[in-house]
């Protein structure tokens, strides 16, 4: 049964139905054709345009994979930088995105086996950072590293400001510092001026309570000093009656 023709309705409803993804198992990158089952897969390997496809590349495998795996990573990373540019996003989530155009490089025609070694790849050759993605969706996490000349000297130049910034900051806090010690040093210098200020007035009272008693002693009006003392108790023999005199 031959293919429909363009614009009936048969050829219509198998639009319809290859609309959007498949399984990736049933896809054949050489033909760039998606089956919708097991038995339409098979019997397209079995055609003799797959054929011929299939002996043209086993004549040197390798450089149809190198392409493909080229062209995989090409794709990959250009809609990386147009759609998030150096912001991150989780590997599996940013995948999903890739593969929504059923028309993509698939990874089993790659020299890639698994996406953790494409992603490993990706940061080992400075390409995008890879960070392990610690939320709810778990993986991995990828940013786009833009190493071109005008994404360079646009860095350089955010350092530099960020560099001045913060030496601002540092002078500021330096002055801001040498104020604190400044204020620190004054309020000593207050209390110890104080402190002499307070002696001095002692030391002068009681220098003027010195003159004081001096001029006093100088008048001769001393101070009067009172001395109590106490007799001893008068014994028994001199409390006695005195004898009486015997008169001749």
């Amino acid at each position: 049964m031959g293919r429909a023709e363009v614009g009936t309705p048969k050829y219509i409803a198998n639009k319809m139905k290859a609309k959007g993804l498949q399984r990736l198992r049933w896809y054949c990158q050489v033909c760039e054709k998606q089956c919708r089952d097991e038995n339409g897969f098979r019997c397209h390997t079995q055609s003799e345009s797959h054929v011929r496809q299939m002996l043209i590349i086993g004549e040197n495998p390798q450089r149809k994979i190198a392409e493909y795996s080229e062209q995989f990573k090409r794709d990959f990373v250009s809609l990386l930088k147009s759609s998030h540019g150096e912001k991150k996003i989780n590997f599996n989530k940013f995948y999903q995105e890739y593969i929504a155009d059923r028309n993509h490089i698939h990874m089993n025609a790659t020299r890639w086996v698994s996406l953790s070694e494409f992603v490993k790849y990706l940061g080992d050759q400075g390409i995008c950072k890879v960070e392990i993605d610690p939320g709810k969706e778990g993986g991995y996490t990828i940013a786009y590293i833009d190493n071109s000349p005008e994404s360079i000297k646009r860095r350089d130049l955010a350092h530099k400001r960020e560099r001045g910034d913060k030496d601002d900051l540092e002078q500021e806090q330096k002055q801001l510092e040498r104020q604190v010690k400044k204020a620190k040093m004054e309020s000593e210098e207050l209390k110890k001026r104080k402190t002499k200020e307070g002696e001095s007035e002692e030391n002068k009272s009681e220098s003027e309570d010195a003159k004081y008693t001096k001029e006093l002693q100088r008048d001769g009006t001393q101070p009067i000093k009172l001395a109590l003392s106490f007799g001893k108790k008068p014994t028994a023999t001199a409390t006695a009656t005195p004898k009486r005199l015997k008169l001749k």
